[in-house]
């Protein structure tokens, strides 16, 4: 049995987008070096511009 990658921060963010040109999922953070580098490891666990993407926040805003 396959054990199943744990969700990282990025997978929920708002700014974790997928980018048609290149095929793949992309931060929309202009991110430094160092945090890069993180995010492209899979280790960018307490990122600083983490907001949680949540598409109904709006809709229940509304109600």
């Amino acid at each position: 049995m396959k054990k199943e990658k744990a969700k990282t921060n990025c997978e929920c963010c708002m700014n974790y987008t997928y980018d048609d040109d290149y095929g793949y999922y992309t931060c929309d953070m202009s991110l430094d070096e160092d945090e890069m580098a993180r995010f492209m490891t899979g280790t960018f666990d307490a990122c600083p511009y983490f907001q949680y993407g949540d598409e109904y926040k709006i809709v229940r805003h509304q109600m």
